[in-house]
C-alpha cells in the first residue's frame, strides 16, 4: 500500500530531470572537445620550395624553353637516397646496418627499406638474400622539405666545397650526386657517430633532356660549378 501511495512525478519534475540530463551531457561533450584543442585547426602549410616552384620556376622555364602549357614544364618527381653497406655486413659488423638505418631515418624523416643481394658473389663474400644496403624514396611535401635542407644546410657544410658537377645527368634529366659522410646533415649528432657512411642521392625529374633537368635544379638553387672550372 505504501508504494501505491507514492506520488507520481509531475510534468514539471519530469522536464527538470530531462534538463539536468541534457546539461550533464553537454558538459561531457565540452570536456571531450577541450581535450582535442591541441590538434591543429588547419593543415600544415605547403613546403617552401613547392611554392617557389609554382610561383617562380614554372614561369622561368616556360619562357626559356618555350613551353605553351604548364603541364609541359619539368618537375621533380621523387628523390631516392641509398646507402651501400656491403663491406660492413660482410665484415661481420652487423651493428653498423642498424646504426646506419637509424641515421638515415633521421635524415630522410622516413624509414628506409633494406636492400638484399640478388645473387651470390664469392669474391666479395656476398650471398644471395644478404642485406647489403638501405634505400628510401621521398615524394610530395617530404621530398621538397628534404631538398630544402640539402640546399640550405647540408651542401654548405661540405668541406672544401667547389660546386656540384654539372655532368651528373642522364638522358632523362635525372641527376645523381652524393655525400661522403652523413654528418653534413645537422640532424646527426657528430659525437654519437661511430663510423663515416656516405650516401647517393638521385633526383628523378620529368624532364626529357639533360639541359632541362639541369635548368630545373638550377632554379631550385643547386650550386653547379662552371663547366670550365677545375674538378
Amino acid at each position: 500500500m505504501a508504494e501505491k501511495d507514492k506520488k507520481k512525478p509531475t510534468a514539471d519534475e519530469i522536464a527538470a530531470r530531462k534538463a539536468a540530463k541534457a546539461k550533464a551531457k553537454s558538459a561531457d561533450v565540452a570536456t571531450d572537445d577541450a581535450g582535442t584543442d591541441e590538434a591543429p585547426a588547419q593543415p600544415a602549410p605547403p613546403a617552401r620550395l613547392y611554392g617557389h616552384y609554382k610561383d617562380k620556376v614554372v614561369p622561368e622555364l616556360m619562357q626559356k624553353f618555350g613551353y605553351t602549357n604548364k603541364l609541359e614544364v619539368p618537375r621533380l618527381e621523387k628523390i631516392v637516397i641509398s646507402m651501400g653497406l656491403g663491406k660492413a655486413v660482410t665484415g661481420g659488423e652487423k651493428g653498423k646496418l642498424e646504426q646506419a638505418e637509424k641515421e638515415l631515418t633521421i635524415i630522410a624523416g622516413q624509414r628506409p627499406v633494406r636492400c638484399k643481394a640478388k645473387k651470390s658473389v664469392a669474391n666479395f663474400k656476398v650471398r644471395e638474400g644478404m642485406e647489403t644496403g638501405l634505400k628510401v624514396t621521398l615524394r610530395g611535401s617530404r621530398m621538397y622539405e628534404f631538398l630544402d635542407r640539402v640546399i640550405s644546410l647540408a651542401i654548405p657544410r661540405v668541406k672544401d666545397f667547389r660546386g656540384l658537377s654539372p655532368n651528373g645527368f642522364d638522358n632523362g634529366g635525372n641527376y645523381n650526386f652524393g655525400f661522403t659522410e652523413q654528418t653534413v646533415f645537422p640532424e646527426i649528432d657528430g659525437a654519437s657517430v661511430t663510423f663515416q657512411q656516405g650516401m647517393n642521392i638521385t633526383m628523378v625529374t620529368t624532364a626529357g633532356k639533360a639541359d632541362e633537368g639541369r635548368e630545373l635544379l638550377k632554379q631550385f638553387g643547386f650550386p653547379f660549378r662552371e663547366p670550365d672550372a677545375k674538378k
